[in-house]
């Protein structure tokens, strides 16, 4: 049986990566898919194949979301997947660099559950925040990153205890990714002089000798979406490679 049958779930980010991968594994599932996404092209053409609707949804812009959630009558499940990474140490980085890092990644989340909670409040849910391995973990050169994903991490519990205060019924989890391979990759290792030794960098932190792929970390929310996780909440869902170990 399809574990998200009947439920509506809203995909940040959903055009690409791991939004993609996540968006694909619950339209598999039966949930009615809503990809949101800045790429209008790619999210209409992914819709498209898997059988979703699409909305534009430029997650730093308050009026953006309001927009794109206003014709949805229930969202069962949100997960705020949209974010980037920016390379670069606290002495490397701009202030606008910094900024934009918080605007898609920490503004974005907070956004997002203020515009799904009106949808959800009724009935209960599941809120999916992405965070990372750099959300637990820093590195030298990901200062805005890390400051970015832990941000999610602990607004996630703050929310966690918040609705399950006011009896909502709508649980919050964080899912911490190691390396995955991603797009998003991609562009970290193009904003590199040496991508090579990056990328062999990003694989060398991982015990189990290798990169994540997008599937992976969809189980994970695939779990978080359904029903068989309604004792989870506040938690972190480290699916890593063993590299937070």
């Amino acid at each position: 049986m399809a574990v998200l049958a009947g439920k509506t779930a809203f995909v940040t980010g959903g055009a690409s990566g791991l939004g993609e991968a996540i968006a694909r594994a619950y339209a598999a599932e039966g949930a009615s898919v809503i990809v949101a996404d800045i790429d209008v092209a790619g999210g209409n053409a992914l819709a498209a194949d898997i059988g979703a609707r699409f909305v534009e949804l430029d997650v730093t812009r308050e009026e953006s979301w309001a927009a794109a959630v206003a014709p949805i009558a229930r969202i069962d499940v949100l997960v705020n997947n949209a974010g980037i990474t920016t390379l670069g140490s606290v002495e490397d980085l701009t202030l606008a660099q910094f900024r934009h890092e918080l605007d898609i990644d920490v503004l974005g989340v907070f956004m997002g559950i203020q515009a799904a909670l009106p949808k959800m409040k009724a009935h209960g849910g599941s809120i999916i925040n992405m965070s990372s391995l750099s959300g637990v973990k820093a590195s030298a050169n990901l200062c805005a990153y890390n400051a970015a994903k832990a941000a999610v991490t602990l607004m996630t519990k703050s929310c966690a205890l918040h609705f399950a205060q006011k009896g909502y019924g709508i649980r919050c989890n964080s899912i911490h990714p190691g390396a995955i391979h991603t797009p998003i990759i991609d562009k970290v290792l193009a904003q590199s002089d040496n991508p090579e030794a990056l990328y062999r960098s990003f694989v060398d932190v991982h015990p189990v000798g290798r990169l994540g792929k997008p599937e992976e970390i969809a189980a994970i929310a695939v779990y978080l979406a359904s029903d068989a996780s309604a004792f989870a909440t506040g938690a972190e869902f480290r699916v890593d490679g063993g590299a937070s170990i």
